[in-house]
């Protein structure tokens, strides 16, 4: 059975999908952008403060989920711009820590405009 996860710790969805789903013992997360979930605004306007939010988005919508960072075992990250990899890479590693499979790519736009869109794959104990 799938369980819809929802938190008012994290963003609304923009459209008609779910924060997460859950199935058995996996979590899959819709990504994320750096949406202040109090406000419904876009925060900061550099790669850092961008994708600090997103990050602490991710690990609301985990932490409702049953899980945590320490449980993530795929990522998908999405950027406004491959020049942002070193330092996008620098916030995300103070979050996700166990190196777990990813993918991460450069797109030509995100929703709002924002710098950084991440989803996470990660299994509940």
């Amino acid at each position: 059975m799938l369980n819809k996860v929802h938190t008012d710790k994290a963003p609304k969805a923009l459209g008609p999908y779910s924060q997460a789903i859950k199935f058995k013992d996996m979590v899959f997360t819709s990504g994320q952008i750096a949406i202040d979930p109090a406000t419904s605004e876009i925060v900061g306007t550099d790669i850092k403060t961008q994708t600090k939010k997103v990050m602490e988005n991710l690990e609301a919508v985990l932490k409702e989920a049953g899980t945590s960072f320490d449980k993530v075992i795929k990522t998908t990250c999405f950027l406004d711009d491959m020049a942002d990899f070193g330092e996008f890479n620098q916030v995300y590693s103070e979050y996700i820590k166990n190196a777990p499979a990813r993918s991460c790519v450069a797109v030509k736009e995100l929703p709002k405009k924002v710098l950084c869109e991440v989803e996470v794959i990660a299994y509940v104990e």
